[in-house]
């Protein structure tokens, strides 16, 4: 799944939290594929994160490349 498919999924699994009709078991189970998706969704963002460059012009034009982490 992508990233945004498990943001989508995790906030129906929030919602769902939410309500009262939910068994015990369901509300387990519903729990543990939100951590399964939140860890995905963290995993992807880290690797997102690591990738981002940010181009700086210097002053005689020519473009640089950093980490954005700099």
């Amino acid at each position: 799944m992508s990233f945004e498919q498990d943001l989508e999924r995790i906030e129906q699994i929030a919602a769902a939290l939410d309500r009262a009709d939910l068994t015990l078991d369901e509300s387990l189970a519903l729990f543990e594929e939100g951590i399964k998706r939140l860890r995905a969704a963290s995993d992807a963002l880290a690797k997102a994160e690591g990738r981002v460059t940010t181009l700086v012009e210097q002053a005689n034009g020519a473009l640089e490349e950093r980490d954005a982490s700099q």
